[in-house]
């Protein structure tokens, strides 16, 4: 070992070769490392801090186990709400962040245990390493990793999997304890009374939803423009927002927020509207949710020449940079940033790299869900995004209370659309489920999607009785002309209309098809 000027650490003199180094251990780097092994690689992955990433600790899992709470308790009250009598329980917020904490180190402790034994597994022997620092790029293949020793490493390819953080805004005092991001949401000591969101996006929305299912707080959610949801069609957009309102959420709509402070230990707000008016709020907290910023700062990206755009994202061209063996995935792409994107594009790299010509990676039928109140699933382009791309297509929906098995769940509020070409194949271009088990209903058209094929697969197959997806089957009989309920009697729950020429036709206007 020798001291290097300027270092207080010491840094290896030698250098280990790897096949593959990937840095970062969330999701998206996990799943390229274990991919890796299955190639017989000699692989190394890097982790400056917990191995999961923001996904375990502040993202993904961390956020949908309070969403399972937080519904667990909605439910629980509507429930003796509605057989009539009052509830009498006591929400402990305590033991609330106590199961939390219970499901973040279950996890944990599942990937840290499969990394530990990975090291001396028979299958993999002499395969697999792990190194805890940071990794920067001291040349295409080099990487210096700064841990409790510095250390420089030998990559015939490199995959930066560094992840992202919430962004913020210089005007507005963030202290993760009044006014907060979702790095600290998930801290406070108790529910407080009152609260703002920042930003009507997915995330800005899941934390509402969260915090007014549990019935103590009272949730406002700013949003500039005139319906949350906006990258969504109107129909969705709409349900959401009386759900919302429904469970006491107030939406500022058509707002601007001018300022943002922390006052007397509470957080004071000012919004202005379009025809000129103000106001002024004063809540507990407040949660800032206006998306992400790629965490590309100390990886040396510009002494190797990977290409970083106006937003901080790599630059990469499926999956892969301008500096050939070197590959950028997951939230440091401007491609969707999803978990299971991140998953699919760390797999897709690797096969890339070792697995040789490999088809171009897709998104076409990527499957998300919105944890919201109620659930919205999707998979594939809903009605706006047909039409920005002047699409012909035609689209049917069904209204969760013409479905039986929703009947008997006491009407949930909820909904199945689908959107096919508008020819005679009618290919599935997309889906969107709004409701209970929403997440579960779309995959069965997304493996239409996946595949090609058109709906009359789903058509005539049996399906389980009672259950939610027999309104997929009905949805599937609309677009064929053969429904067991005719559209145009029941008007308001089942409709099916062609989009051609910049018009809509209502289908069941007149008559049934059959």
């Amino acid at each position: 070992m020798q001291d290097f000027s300027g270092s207080s650490k010491k840094r290896l003199i030698r250098m280990e070769r790897f096949d593959l180094c990937v840095i970062g251990g969330g999701p998206a780097g996990y799943a390229a490392a274990m991919r890796a092994l299955d190639f017989g690689k000699k692989v190394l992955l890097v982790e400056k801090d917990r191995v999961g990433g923001a996904g375990l600790y502040n993202g993904v899992l961390s956020s949908k186990t309070m969403w399972e709470l937080s519904k667990d308790v909605s439910h629980a009250r509507k429930r003796v709400s509605d057989l009539g009598k009052e509830s009498c329980f006591e929400l402990d917020y305590e033991a609330v962040k106590c199961e939390l904490r219970d499901a973040v180190k279950e996890r944990a402790y599942q990937l840290e245990s499969h990394l530990e034994a990975l090291k001396d597994d028979e299958v993999y022997e002499g395969l697999f390493s792990y190194r805890k620092g940071m990794g920067r790029l001291l040349t295409a293949n080099e990487v210096l990793i700064e841990g409790e020793e510095e250390e420089v490493i030998h990559a015939d390819y490199i995959i930066l999997a560094t992840g992202s953080r919430p962004r913020k805004l210089p005007n507005i005092p963030i202290d993760e304890k009044i006014i907060v991001t979702s790095d600290g949401v998930h801290d406070f000591e108790e529910l407080p009374e009152s609260m703002v969101v920042l930003g009507a996006g997915v995330i800005g929305c899941e934390y509402a939803t969260i915090f007014s299912n549990f019935g103590k707080t009272q949730v406002n959610l700013i949003d500039k423009a005139e319906h949350i949801l906006p990258f969504e069609d109107d129909d969705i957009s709409r349900m959401i927002e009386r759900s919302f309102e429904e469970n006491g959420i107030h939406i500022h709509r058509n707002s601007r927020l001018e300022r943002m402070e922390i006052v007397d230990g509470e957080v004071e707000y000012e919004l202005s509207y379009a025809g000129g008016a103000s106001e002024v709020f004063r809540v507990e907290k407040a949660l800032v949710s206006i998306g992400r910023v790629p965490n590309v700062e100390g990886l040396g990206l510009e002494d190797v020449g990977v290409k970083v755009d106006a937003r901080n994202s790599v630059v990469a061209i499926d999956t892969q940079t301008d500096v050939p063996n070197i590959y950028a995935i997951g939230d440091l792409t401007a491609d969707i940033a999803l978990v299971n994107v991140g998953e699919l594009e760390g797999r897709h790299a690797v096969e890339k790299i070792f697995g040789g010509s490999v088809k171009k990676l897709s998104y076409d039928n990527i499957s998300s869900i919105m944890f919201l109140k109620p659930l919205v699933a999707s998979v594939g382009m809903n009605e706006k995004q047909c039409r920005q791309k002047g699409t012909c297509f035609r689209v049917v929906s069904i209204d969760y209370t013409a479905i039986p098995r929703a009947i008997a769940m006491r009407n949930p509020p909820g909904l199945f659309k689908i959107i096919v070409t508008n020819d005679d194949e009618m290919k599935v271009l997309g889906m969107r489920a709004v409701g209970v088990q929403a997440s579960s209903a779309i995959q069965a058209v997304a493996l239409l999607m996946a595949t090609g094929k058109g709906i009359e697969e789903i058509s005539e197959l049996i399906h389980p009785h009672p259950s939610l997806i027999e309104g997929i089957q009905e949805c599937v009989r609309i677009l064929l002309g053969k429904p067991i309920f005719k559209p145009h009697i029941f008007k308001k729950v089942l409709k099916c209309k062609d989009y051609m020429d910049g018009e809509y036709l209502d289908l069941y206007q007149v008559v049934d098809k059959c």
